[in-house]
């Protein structure tokens, strides 16, 4: 009875351990990407711009305008509610490129743009509304036409009036206008 017990327990301990050790296995462990990502056809890093023609630029600012009307969710990314890391999340993950969920994070995307007067469409602009945080930007955007120096658009979804355009140069956004990064 006294070895029929002990080889219970050795079979018990070696199933439990067998587990550890597979997983320390580097042949039968999953790979963390697996789990949390989609293939596109390009893929992107967070800091390395992707390739995007001026046609392409004019069909991803389409996309986003597919969006115009949808209301404000904080953390949404399709049409029943977005917020607005989330429109440009959509926006560009329906054109193949995988931008990084969250505004401040996207503020890091692509190389920056240091002059307004050098912003093009599709570029994203970043802002810092909240004013507690003063630190950290946490509302996103992304040109969609220039029609002068003092008529520069873009498209966002707004907490209170969901996916719209709004003028870039306003009193209310260049007060709390950040910086702006070109994706491509």
């Amino acid at each position: 009875m006294k070895t029929t017990t002990t080889s219970t327990y050795a079979k018990l301990i070696l199933i439990g351990i067998l587990p550890l050790l597979l997983d320390s296995c580097a042949l039968f462990r999953r790979k963390e990407s697996s789990k949390t990502t989609t293939t596109t056809t390009r893929p992107s890093s967070p800091s390395r711009p992707v390739v995007i023609t001026s046609k392409e630029v004019s069909k991803l600012i389409a996309i986003s305008r597919q969006y115009i009307g949808v209301p404000y969710r904080t953390g949404g990314v399709d049409s029943k509610g977005m917020d607005c890391s989330g429109l440009l999340l959509a926006t560009f993950k329906e054109m193949g490129v995988l931008l990084p969920r969250r505004a401040v994070q996207q503020s890091s995307y692509g190389k920056e743009v240091k002059d307004l007067d050098h912003l093009r469409p599709g570029d994203l602009v970043f802002f810092v509304t909240d004013k507690g945080n003063v630190a950290e930007v946490n509302h996103s955007g992304m040109i969609t036409e220039i029609r002068g120096p003092k008529e520069i658009y873009f498209i966002h979804a707004s907490s209170s009036k969901g996916v719209r355009e709004d003028n870039l140069i306003s009193t209310y956004w260049m007060g709390c206008y950040a910086t702006a990064r070109r994706p491509f």
